[in-house]
């Protein structure tokens, strides 16, 4: 569990208002600014290339480097291979002592952020002068970067102005023309009178040793053209092999990063140029090269980690993460931020680093569809939190709670029992209120009433019609569906049987072991995936259906990743796979449900992010509704965000989980609908508990129950 001062970290962040409107706003303008720069582009084809050229580069690292290293000498810069971000700093202040070096200009560069390089500087008597807006607003401010490309998104032009005020004598009003132009008075001195420069870089050729920068503000150039010794820090994943390899980078990164086609300066440095030394005279600068490893060969010795080399640090993942754009980036701790900056931190600064900060990653997978070197940020959050969980222990609650839910018996008499407690809170099949340390809990959403029968009592007494038997399905129903929501489970089994498919229920089936997967429990997941394994195998059915895409994904790819290491368990594990479908898909691609005619209705669906990132799944749930007589689809803003639910997380954030759940109940209330459609259980509890409790007249409902409700008009 989060501890006080991590909670005290992201309440702090919710209650600012400056903070959360403006990642809100942007999130909504990068998402429209994005889309149009890659209008006229096929992005499936560019994060192929940008992830071959990157892939092949962390697979010859050594190699690149030892070419780089010699190209660069070749043109005259002095190339040194830092093995730690110790050793980078030691080489960078010996250089400046042996150069005489009083003052030095630094362009944006987030390698030397990670070793805190400026500290260092500062404390060995060196003034030290950030150029880029962003980072010199946050150095007046003495603040840490929030983003990796906008270090300042946290501010407002007011908040901007009064750091100038307080710093630079003169009254600074919140008018970015006139902001901008006192920065550029105040720095144009420091880049004249600056001895040293000190650049970052986005891509280093091994090809010619040629360094290349992308900026919208032009300090760059001045950085490394100014002063007389120029040094560029940066990290071995920075490298690619050729030339040429530049292009995908430098198309997709500025799309990505701010939705720009290019941005304004794109610099290359390749070898030493001239310079003007005293009496006017001409020489050679300086020139040199630091590059830093800092746990970068680590990760790519990580089978687990080494694709995460493949980040061109354009950010689009944070830029498009339900949980960074509520809080931020400083509750990170760390000058890598978001998911993929808990990946970087956990290499760079230690696991233990990410042992709070890896829970706040939702694994909703929508940093996945926009990264343009197709880093798989959630399964490494995934393997982080494993590891966590690994050396820390679980904490005990959690332990405890998975420990019942692995216990099949035990976990469904809980439950029973729970139905009948519930009864002095629940009204109307729904919980609105509870008391006392779990009032969190129905704080932003109601809770739905655990079923007085669950659907594994009541499937004997379902009367199946097959008319003309096609094949036999078993139910994998979830712990929600078979104890909260059996009416969606008699209404998969109504809709497959009209599709002549019988259904059978293996009782012995439990959790499909989700909720200890994404808590890091791997012993009790493991033990969840060979009971169920067991369970179905005693059943002869041509399919296995889940009507909830977590456990579809846990059945077709979870539990084989799980029993891998175990041959005889991997068989087995891979011919239960092979049988396991999604409920909608199954539906679909057996025709759908035609001929039947009910009252009109505006529906929205609402994508569940496992459904849809995961098993690719969202045109064939629109189609079938869309086919439904009287059903008009209008599509809601954002339908494929995160509603909130993300199993645990609606509890162990609950904080964090209702906004995002409000923002999702008012898109679904602008778009005008009826009746809000989703195929997932989890989606259904947290979105019908948020419209419950604006008490608007929006319901929701499974796919299923809508499919049958139209066969029992028939």
């Amino acid at each position: 569990m989060a501890t006080k001062d991590f909670k005290a970290k992201i309440d702090n962040a919710l209650q600012n208002p400056v903070l959360r409107g403006a990642l809100g706003n942007f999130g909504v303008a990068f998402a429209e600014s994005r889309d149009k720069a890659y209008q006229n582009y096929d992005f499936s084809a560019l994060r192929d290339q940008v992830a071959e050229v990157k892939g092949f580069a962390a697979a010859h690292m050594e190699e690149m480097a030892e070419q780089f290293t010699a190209s660069a000498t070749a043109r005259g810069a002095k190339v040194f291979r830092a093995k730690t971000g110790e050793e980078a700093k030691q080489y960078i202040l010996a250089l400046a002592q042996k150069e005489g070096v009083k003052s030095i200009v630094k362009s944006k560069s987030m390698a030397t952020e990670e070793i805190h390089l400026n500290q260092d500087l500062a404390k060995a008597g060196y003034e030290v002068q950030e150029t880029d807006l962003g980072e010199w607003i946050l150095q007046l401010a003495h603040q840490r970067p929030s983003h990796m490309v906008m270090p300042a998104i946290h501010m407002t032009r007011q908040q901007v102005a009064d750091v100038f005020t307080d710093n630079l004598g003169d009254k600074s009003e919140p008018d970015i023309p006139q902001l901008v132009k006192t920065a550029r008075r105040e720095l144009r001195t420091k880049f004249l009178e600056a001895e040293m420069g000190i650049s970052g870089a986005n891509i280093a050729v091994a090809e010619t040793g040629s360094l290349v920068m992308f900026t919208n503000e032009g300090n760059g150039r001045l950085t490394s053209t100014l002063p007389r010794v120029h040094v560029f820090v940066v990290g071995l994943e920075k490298l690619v092999p050729k030339f040429m390899d530049i292009l995908p980078i430098m198309t997709a990164l500025p799309k990505s990063a701010t939705g720009q086609q290019i941005t304004s300066y794109v610099t290359m440095v390749t070898g030493v140029t001239p310079t003007y030394l005293e009496a006017g005279e001409i020489g050679e600068k300086e020139f040199h090269v630091v590059l830093m490893d800092n746990g970068r060969s680590e990760m790519y010795a990580d089978p687990k980690f080494k694709k995460a080399l493949q980040c061109i640090r354009c950010c689009s993942c944070l830029n498009v993460c339900p949980a960074y754009q509520l809080v931020g980036g400083h509750v990170y701790g760390s000058i890598y931020t978001g998911g993929i900056g808990t990946i970087l931190t956990a290499f760079t600064k230690g696991l233990d680093e990410t042992a709070e900060i890896q829970n706040l990653c939702l694994q909703c997978g929508k940093c996945t569809t926009v990264c343009p070197g197709k880093v798989d940020i959630p399964d490494m959050i995934l393997e982080l939190r494993n590891r966590v969980m690994r050396k820390t222990g679980l904490p005990f609650t959690q332990k405890i709670a998975l420990d019942v839910v692995s216990n099949r018996r035990l976990f469904h008499s809980l439950l029973r029992v729970a139905s009948k407690a519930q009864k002095p809170f629940a009204q109307d099949k729904m919980i609105r209120h509870l008391p006392l340390f779990l009032s969190n809990m129905t704080d932003k959403r109601s809770l739905p009433a655990i079923a007085d029968v669950p659907l594994r009592d009541a499937f004997g007494q379902y009367k199946q019609i097959v008319r003309n038997p096609k094949g036999k399905a078993a139910f994998f129903a979830g712990c929600l569906i078979d104890f909260c929501y059996p009416e969606i489970g008699e209404s998969v089994i109504k809709v497959l049987n009209s599709k002549d498919i019988e259904v059978v229920f293996p009782d012995a089936q439990s959790c499909c072991g989700a909720p200890a997967t994404y808590m890091g429990d791997e012993e009790n997941a493991r033990k969840l995936a060979q009971h169920n394994i067991a369970a179905f195998e005693n059943v002869d059915a041509d399919y296995i259906v889940s009507a909830c895409p977590t456990c579809t994904h846990a059945l077709a790819h979870g539990f084989v990743q799980l029993l891998q290491s175990d041959l005889a368990w991997a068989t087995r594990a891979e011919q239960f796979a092979a049988k396991v479908t999604d409920f909608g898909k199954l539906v679909h691609d057996l025709g759908g449900i035609t001929g039947v005619r009910g009252e009109d209705l505006k529906v929205t669906y609402h994508d569940s992010c496992h459904l849809k990132r995961t098993l690719g799944i969202f045109r064939e749930p629109r189609a079938m509704l869309q086919a439904l007589p009287g059903v008009e689809m209008v599509e809601m803003k954002e339908s494929d965000r995160c509603c909130g639910f993300a199993g645990s997380y609606s509890i162990k954030f609950p904080e964090m989980s209702g906004p995002i759940l409000e923002r999702k109940v008012n898109n679904i209330a602008a778009s005008g609908a009826d009746l809000v459609c989703m195929d997932c259980p989890g989606c259904l509890m947290q979105i019908s508990g948020g419209l419950d409790k604006h008490t608007t007249a929006i319901k929701a409902k499974h796919t299923a129950q809508v499919l049958a409700e139209r066969l029992s008009q028939q």
